[in-house]
């Protein structure tokens, strides 16, 4: 069974254009993920499969929607004995961990904002995002050196009240989460009147990197989850009872794309690999053993899965194939159905929404392209005066909003209305992306209209990186771009200008690159780095960034002659 016909008024569709036409959400007043959907499947069928989760190490568990719900529960009670209440932000840094879960639902529950971030964040990255969001609690799993990390952060984070691990070995000054989870209630009773969540209410808050500025902070309200219905059930094209994988780490946006919300909703389990680190041929392995039934990765996956000989694999379980974060290479495209027979689909969103833009399973799917609008969203190219393009014309990418906004379109940047306006203005949402269609309505992405860089997956803020640099005592001026990498998409490059007494050697990069890894996160590290005698710049002084990378397109990593790693 799903619950699928509990929010939609029709669950099942001819063709694309009836989808696009007819579809439609029923969004119940206050309604919240935990008690609407998990609670429900364990009261209508509490032995259906939720998630099944494994290591490296071959530990496994599987658990059911009424095990969900005693967990999150028990974790509820354990907020509550802390002082978490409604409206409190809660980082959690938890990888893969299934503990991840408990905790997401339990602040679903109370009504607290959940802020999940990635275990590659460093002391500066932490202080950051526990002063903007005025961080209550942090919770980890067992690393010393990510531990320490926030640690060193404490001093400058005067919000945060409690470190919480999930591990058995607490360091001084933190909490051990199962010394009273094991002994907790696992009932919860939902909040009523004050103390309810209404649907306008802030349920997750989301660091995004910008260009020009400090990560943004997206936050999404606790209708967001229904927004997903979209993405898992008719772009990922869960299976009912099924078991679908999202490669991506819970620290990222993707994670709610796909382990949780639009999945579960639509009846299929999922499947959480809570790898140490991404090697190919056991993904393979994993995702035959377990009989994964849909799978969605970044291109750069399947680059590196279709290395390896998918012979030695019972694949014979997985019947669908997302992807997205990059363009998908035709060639990538082909291997991997030759290989398997599934024609991969893209889609289109940002952390501030849920799926826009998709190949939908009534679409044949144009490698490389986007696909077309999702039901629900309306969105457009336009140019520079807000005219709609023609077919070919590359133009900005916007969603009308002037009649309301979709679901899942996130509701703001937090504690940003200047940000929030600049980017809802005249009825529109200005997604900051650039495409072209053709003429039958597909959209290929371009890139953005900022200097984001889209490096193995990651997201990388120019203007983040080019701050950390600065800190180096040899660097005068410095410009950060992207080159292609075949492998990655994109690598880092800084292009610098150094202060007077230091000489452009590889010495002098590689300390460069070091010092980047010692302060911030490692995949923000450059991994070309080019010394010049100055930086092309505007008439203003502004440094212009396009320039560098006309100059580098169609190099890449093994071809640049630069100081390189």
């Amino acid at each position: 069974m799903t619950l699928l016909d509990e929010f939609l008024n029709q669950t099942k569709y001819e063709s694309y254009e009836e989808l696009k036409e007819k579809f439609a959400i029923h969004i119940p007043d206050d309604f919240n993920f935990a008690y609407d959907v998990v609670d429900r499947y364990a009261e209508l069928d509490p032995n259906k499969e939720a998630m099944v989760w494994i290591d490296d190490d071959n530990q496994e568990k599987i658990f059911t929607f009424k095990d969900l719900k005693e967990a999150s529960n028990k974790t509820a009670n354990y907020l509550k004995f802390l002082g978490i209440k409604k409206g409190d932000a809660v980082m959690l840094i938890l990888r893969r961990h299934y503990e991840f879960w408990f905790y997401l639902l339990a602040l679903h529950r109370i009504g607290a904002i959940a802020v999940p971030a990635t275990n590659m964040l460093l002391t500066k990255d932490i202080e950051y995002r526990t002063n903007a969001a005025s961080i209550k609690m942090i919770v980890t799993y067992d690393a010393p050196e990510l531990q320490e990390q926030i640690e060193a952060a404490m001093p400058a984070s005067p919000s945060v009240k409690h470190l919480v691990t999930i591990g058995s070995t607490p360091r001084p000054g933190w909490k051990n989460f199962y010394n009273v989870f094991n002994d907790a209630s696992d009932e919860f009773d939902r909040p009523q009147g004050i103390y309810a969540t209404k649907n306008e209410d802030i349920m997750i808050l989301y660091f995004t990197s910008g260009t020009s500025s400090y990560p943004k902070m997206v936050q999404h309200n606790f209708a967001y989850p229904l927004g997903h219905i979209v993405t898992a059930k008719y772009w990922q094209n869960v299976v009912e009872n099924g078991r679908h994988l999202t490669v991506a780490e819970t620290g990222w946006a993707k994670a709610m794309w796909g382990k949780i919300y639009g999945q579960w909703i639509a009846g299929s389990a999922i499947f959480v690999y809570d790898m140490l680190g991404f090697v190919p041929h056991k993904m393979l392995e994993m995702m035959a053993k377990y009989k994964v039934t849909t799978f969605c990765a970044p291109p750069t996956v399947y680059r590196y899965l279709l290395q390896q000989d998918f012979s030695k694999y019972n694949l014979s379980s997985l019947v669908y194939c997302t992807t997205a974060g990059e363009a998908l290479n035709a060639d990538i495209f082909n291997k991997f159905k030759a290989k398997t027979g599934i024609s991969m689909r893209e889609g289109y969103g940002q952390t501030e929404s849920t799926l826009a833009v998709g190949n939908f399973p009534w679409m044949a799917p144009r490698p490389g392209s986007m696909g077309k609008p999702a039901p629900g969203y309306d969105i457009d190219i336009v140019d520079s005066e807000g005219n709609s393009t023609k077919p070919g014309d590359v133009g900005d990418i916007v969603i009308h909003v002037e009649k309301g906004r979709p679901f899942g379109l996130f509701a703001g940047y937090y504690r940003d209305q200047k940000l929030t306006e600049s980017v809802f203005c005249d009825g529109l949402y200005r997604t900051g992306d650039t495409a072209w269609r053709d003429e039958d309505g597909y959209f290929w992405f371009v890139g953005r209209s900022d200097d984001l860089i889209k490096t193995s997956g990651y997201r990388v803020s120019p203007f983040e990186v080019e701050s950390t640099l600065h800190q180096h005592p040899a660097v005068l001026e410095c410009a950060v771009t992207g080159v292609d990498d075949r492998m990655r998409n994109q690598v880092v490059k800084a292009t610098i200008v150094l202060q007077k007494g230091y000489e452009a050697t590889k010495e002098l990069a590689a300390d460069i690159q070091m010092f980047t890894k010692q302060v911030s996160a490692a995949y923000k590290s450059p991994r070309i780095i080019e010394f010049v005698a100055e930086l092309p710049k505007t008439i203003s002084g502004k440094i212009k960034h396009a320039a560098i990378r006309n100059k580098d397109k169609g190099k890449s990593e093994d071809d640049a002659p630069k100081f390189d790693k």
